[in-house]
């Protein structure tokens, strides 16, 4: 796939957020893992958990940067949760027949640096509040 089709189309699923439309542009092999957690879940588990959010809230995602070629591209986004909470995610995907075959997701929450670390770095942005 070409990075503007890929670019796309995770953009229009960030900002749906609709389980039924992102269920439509997985291969039905689909597989996602998280590693954080141990989950390992297929095409039909992942729409199970989209459709179950505490208070039936999706986050909002926020894609930054899309990178990638071929058939593997990672996208790195913004989470915002419904209780406040805001992670920063990198999800690895790879696609088969144009459609999103398998996947891993990374979710880091944002943090300050240590102490130890002051002098080393300038700052570019102040991190998200967690």
């Amino acid at each position: 796939m070409q990075e503007h089709e890929v670019r796309e189309l995770f953009e229009r699923l960030r900002s749906a957020m609709d389980p039924e439309l992102e269920y439509r542009h997985r291969h039905e092999d689909y597989l996602l893992e998280l590693p954080q957690s141990g989950e390992r879940l297929d095409r039909d588990g992942l729409r199970r958990l989209q459709t179950s959010f505490p208070g039936g809230m999706a986050p909002r995602i926020k894609l930054l940067r899309v990178t990638g070629g071929g058939d593997v591209w990672v996208g790195e986004s913004l989470i915002h949760y419904a209780d406040g909470t805001v992670f920063y995610g990198v999800s690895r995907v790879e696609f088969r027949d144009c459609k999103m075959w398998r996947e891993t997701r990374y979710d880091a929450e944002p943090f300050e640096p240590p102490a130890w670390r002051s002098g080393w770095f300038t700052r570019t942005e102040e991190p998200v509040a967690g």
